[in-house]
């Protein structure tokens, strides 16, 4: 019985006698699409523009290559390295009986020669050696990505574009108070609702006001500071807003029995829920390394030494997993896990 959501191989049996094979370079201003077809000794690499419907029909008259030459196509096979384009071309090609797969990118092993030739060709055939490494079932040739659907991606996008808002709005304050300790003026909190009525009676330590550049400076900033907390508030009152219209829905129900955990907020509980608890990772390991809480060993001959996390997953869930871990210790120090 296989395993859930065991990406390192695929546990489809690989004929290549009647598997088309295709692997697309996607970039910005073209496709470089390379195929392996039954039956035909030759290897096209094809660059085309970057439309769905060219790729499509590109594949079709592969296979006909293939009939002609007495093969017979069961399965068209393609992947792609996951990047700026995400997901929406594996989506509309499963939409027409493609089977696509992502390759993580990282998960493909590259020459470490300090200046190594890289270009489209290049990295398009190394893409189709460890595509069919995958393909016959070996592991340690590439790791796919989960294709999220459409409504998945879309759920992610409020807790994202949160903790965008969150981050500008450190900025902005740290802006503004460092304006302020370059004139002498430390204790000020820009963040309060009356700061900018109080602006025009601060004084310096030299007993001048504040110039005129960098006061309108830090007004600018406060119309900013204000706009972006305004948003804050609208994304967590629609969350708020959903959560009520659907509370027995499938994350929505788990968001609201994980924030009834002492320490948990809505925003973790939401956030771990569309980032990890919806996808079937395998165990528990498997969700450590996804965020990258796995070790990174350092072994050769007798030198033993471990180089901490690997870092190398979602930093996103990583950093809310932490800062859950010393919420935990604060809010539950008494606990038995905590203990």
């Amino acid at each position: 019985m296989s395993q859930v959501s065991d990406l390192s191989r695929s546990l489809v049996p690989f004929d290549q006698n009647i598997t088309l094979t295709v692997v697309v370079e996607l970039s910005e201003a073209s496709w470089l699409v390379a195929g392996l077809i039954p039956g035909v000794d030759r290897q096209p690499v094809k660059k085309q523009e970057p439309e769905p419907v060219a790729l499509l029909r590109l594949l079709e008259r592969w296979r006909v290559e293939a009939v002609r030459a007495g093969r017979t196509i069961g399965r068209i096979a393609l992947a792609f390295e996951a990047g700026r384009d995400g997901f929406w071309l594996a989506r509309w090609l499963q939409a027409r009986d493609i089977e696509v797969h992502v390759v993580h990118s990282t998960s493909v092993a590259v020459s470490r020669e300090h200046r190594r030739a890289k270009t489209d060709r290049l990295d398009t055939a190394m893409l189709m050696r460890v595509f069919l490494g995958w393909l016959r079932g070996e592991r340690g040739h590439c790791r796919m990505v989960a294709i999220p659907t459409l409504e998945q991606e879309d759920a992610k996008r409020p807790s994202r574009e949160r903790e965008s808002l969150v981050g500008e709005r450190t900025r902005i304050v740290n802006r503004m108070k460092a304006a302020l300790a370059r004139l002498g003026i430390r204790g000020f909190k820009p963040t309060l609702r009356k700061a900018p009525q109080r602006l025009d009676a601060l004084r310096t330590p030299e007993e001048v006001s504040i110039p005129p550049n960098t006061l309108d400076e830090i007004r600018r900033d406060m119309v900013r500071l204000a706009v972006v907390r305004e948003q804050i508030d609208v994304i967590e009152r629609a969350r708020l807003a959903r959560l009520e219209q659907a509370p027995a829905a499938g994350p929505h129900a788990m968001v609201r029995l994980l924030a009834r955990v002492i320490g948990v907020g809505l925003e973790t509980a939401d956030m771990l829920v569309q980032e990890v608890l919806s996808r079937n990772l395998r165990d528990r390991r498997a969700v450590a390394r996804y965020v990258g809480l796995t070790g990174s060993p350092d072994e050769s001959g007798r030198r033993r030494r471990e180089k901490g996390l690997a870092k190398a997953g979602n930093a996103r869930v990583r950093r809310g997993l932490i800062q859950l871990a010393w919420r935990f210790l604060r809010f539950q120090r008494d606990s038995t896990l905590a203990q």
